[in-house]
């Protein structure tokens, strides 16, 4: 059943309209004069801001990366960010930062491309493997959505091997996805975008507009939903997706949840399920840029297509996912947090079970794109903010 946020999302002008949009959809960056420099910023106060239960605590541990766009927590301390430009950097407990790790695959740093997620393999403590999502430049214009696994250095990474290409490349640059998840069965999820091309995203043929599920190596499992059906391609786990930034698995269930950007309004959170279609971009409930239906729409139902678990009727532009569960003692326990990129804030979801029981915004005196949201064991919030002047931040939940 689709849950609406707030008020409906009423029409305004075309100028607000497209602006909206680019913030929505994390369009180019406008060029800047000078390039900031990564820099430790841990020894700074804490911050404290406001919340539903009290003052949290805000601490930024690095400054000066280049629209970072995933966060990875190394076990022991320490953390992984992906710059989208395509720099990959170690950041320590102490806030020092890395220069650039060596052997990163060339990126396609155009638009809303570049160097994407960053996650550690189930078994990193073993392995030391990290899977990277990124654009991945093609012949020409061309370029996808790629993903690669690779082996940690303590200053690059070796054995670099691509397990997944979107196929086929196209020549846009925007709706790349992507986030990546494990379900702890030996299974790797790795959400896209349909790359502006709609009727992409409703084509079993083509990889746009879908969610991928992979064995760990980038085989295909036997028991994917389309891998005996001729003319689809067999890596599809859902499809009829837009343009997925968010995928997490919810602990207390193994039930994955995805955020993805509707066009004008009709932010969406859904539960995908194998086989099923999402419906983009035969219903949605938003509209078009400019003003009008989407041409391809019917409306905001129809029958075989899935509703979302909970849509925004106004785009915050869903980004990041993280669960903070687990923590009884926690005002904050049993919510997931959702990145915002158009309202520059981080959304907190209140859940009683699977039903979104409540809506939260933080971080907004900071006035800032959140892109990706991970919590660590011990209860802390870590966020990336989306900017020419990136910043790593820490968050200690009220009473924390």
């Amino acid at each position: 059943m689709r849950q609406a946020a707030r008020s409906r999302f009423s029409h305004r002008p075309l100028l607000l309209a497209l602006s909206l949009a680019l913030l929505a959809g994390c369009g180019r960056d406008a060029p800047a004069a000078a390039a900031p420099t990564a820099s430790s910023a841990a020894s700074a106060p804490a911050q404290a801001l406001p919340s539903q239960a009290g003052q949290i605590q805000v601490r930024t541990l690095a400054s000066g990366l280049r629209h970072p766009w995933a966060v990875a927590l190394l076990p022991g301390g320490g953390y992984l960010v992906t710059e989208r430009i395509g720099n990959l950097r170690r950041i320590g407990a102490d806030g020092s930062i890395s220069a650039p790790l060596s052997g990163v695959p060339a990126v396609y740093a155009r638009g809303q491309g570049g160097l994407l997620d960053v996650v550690l393999a189930p078994d990193f403590a073993q392995s030391r493997r990290i899977y990277l999502s990124y654009a991945e430049p093609g012949e020409g214009i061309l370029a996808g959505t790629a993903v690669a696994s690779a082996v940690l250095g303590d200053q690059g990474l070796s054995a670099v091997k691509v397990i997944y290409r979107q196929e086929p490349k196209v020549d846009t640059e925007n709706h790349f996805g992507s986030r990546l998840a494990f379900d702890g069965k030996g299974h790797l999820f790795i959400s896209q975008g349909e790359r502006t091309l709609r009727p992409m995203a409703q084509d079993l043929g083509k990889l746009q507009g879908k969610l991928v599920r992979l064995n760990l190596d980038g085989s295909v499992p036997a028991d994917n939903p389309f891998v005996d059906q001729s003319g689809a391609r067999p890596e599809i786990w859902s499809y009829g997706h837009r343009n997925s930034q968010g995928l997490a698995f919810d602990p207390r269930t193994g039930k994955l949840w995805e955020s993805e950007h509707g066009p004008r309004g009709g932010d969406e959170l859904n539960l995908p399920e194998p086989g099923r279609n999402y419906g983009w971009p035969l219903i949605t409930y938003g509209i078009d840029y400019s003003g009008q239906p989407i041409s391809e729409s019917v409306g905001q139902a129809r029958e075989g297509l899935e509703q979302p678990h909970h849509y925004w009727a106004k785009s915050p532009g869903v980004s990041g996912l993280a669960f903070y569960v687990g923590h009884p003692g926690s005002a904050w326990d049993n919510s997931l947090f959702v990145g915002s990129l158009a309202e520059r804030n981080l959304i907190r979801l209140s859940l009683d079970g699977d039903r979104i029981a409540g809506e939260e915004r933080l971080l907004g005196d900071l006035d800032q794109r959140i892109r990706d949201v991970r919590v660590s064991a011990d209860g802390k919030v870590y966020v990336v903010t989306d900017e020419e002047n990136g910043q790593l931040l820490e968050i200690s939940p009220p009473g924390g």
